[in-house]
């Protein structure tokens, strides 16, 4: 597919200020989003915030983990807490990269958040990434108390290749039955890594994320061993579309962009969760792309990001009330 032409017009006319991230040269593509990083970063106010770096014991002998918690200044606790996990396609980001989207958590809804630093492949394939997510998990429900959060009230969510982590964090959890997740926010999150369905299949050029780029970021995170999508040892909390029991799962939003290869994963992994008795909230943004809420000044970007937030304040809050 080379015309786009459903794209958002707003989108349309800035799709050329977005950079190029090519998966093949990862080195190339973590210098790009350094660059970008830089940019997006350089007048983030902290006013209203305070942030402190935590050194999190790993899972078994895996190293510590660093989180940045967030939250609001003078904040009388215990709060709600989003466990937040940046995108990259499992290989590029920072935990760092997520701050003006926790800031904006703290200004608008007064939870706390903790934004994990999680390894990144192909260094550090699957289960480490996620391992380092879990261990966050259990760490901030175990410290609860003097982290001032409501164990009560954890939500886990993510971005892209961070929804997918996201999603597989609330399947080991609801496994372990250790951590209670109250909700799950999973914004375009990659899912799949049979790469079958009809979006996957046919956008292979669109902007910032398309079929190739999806091929080799599950590559990398599945590391050496990985034999492809017919692979039947791949797990359900690497690759969380491939899990058959989705009961038990707490309420959940989910958003799709339409010109996206993830689309379809998304979407069918929302329905499956309604067909199992899980109560979702499901967008799927017209002519936007992965990626595209980069262009924040944008009216679906707008809408997406406050969608997104209201969500989280009424899964948490609602539950608040009938604990």
């Amino acid at each position: 597919m080379t015309a786009f032409p459903t794209l958002d017009p707003e989108l349309a006319a800035a799709i050329t200020m977005l950079p190029s991230v090519d998966f093949a040269d990862i080195p190339s593509a973590r210098a790009t989003f350094d660059v970008l990083l830089e940019s997006f970063l350089a007048d983030l106010s902290f006013d209203g915030v305070n942030l402190r770096e935590l050194a999190v014991p790993g899972l078994g002998d895996d190293p510590d983990v660093t989180i940045r918690f967030f939250t609001p200044e003078n904040a009388v606790g215990p709060l709600p807490v989003l466990l937040w996990i940046h995108g990259g396609g499992f290989a590029i980001g920072t935990a760092q990269s997520s701050d003006p989207y926790c800031v904006d958590v703290i200004r608008e809804l007064g939870f706390a958040v903790a934004s994990v630093e999680y390894r990144l492949a192909p260094e550090t394939p699957f289960p480490g990434p996620l391992h380092d997510c879990y261990a966050a998990l259990l760490f901030i429900h175990a410290h609860a108390d003097e982290l001032g959060i409501d164990p009560n009230r954890i939500a886990v969510g993510g971005q892209s290749a961070g929804g997918g982590l996201a999603a597989g964090t609330v399947l080991k959890a609801r496994d372990e039955g250790v951590v209670p997740v109250a909700f799950q926010l999973l914004e375009i999150p990659e899912l799949d890594d049979r790469l079958t369905t009809t979006s996957m299949t046919e956008f292979v050029d669109t902007p910032m994320w398309h079929r190739p780029n999806a091929i080799l970021s599950w590559q990398y995170y599945l590391g050496d061993s990985y034999t492809g999508p017919s692979d039947p040892g791949v797990s359900i909390y690497a690759a969380p579309s491939r899990a058959t029991d989705l009961s038990g799962l707490p309420p959940t939003y989910l958003c799709t962009m339409e010109l996206d290869p993830l689309r379809d994963e998304g979407i069918d992994y929302a329905l499956r969760l309604l067909q199992a008795g899980v109560s979702v909230e499901l967008h799927s943004y017209p002519g936007t792309f992965h990626g595209s809420a980069l262009l924040a000044t944008a009216e679906v970007s707008q809408r997406g990001h406050a969608e997104a937030l209201d969500s989280l304040r009424r899964g948490l809050r609602t539950l608040a009330s009938t604990s």
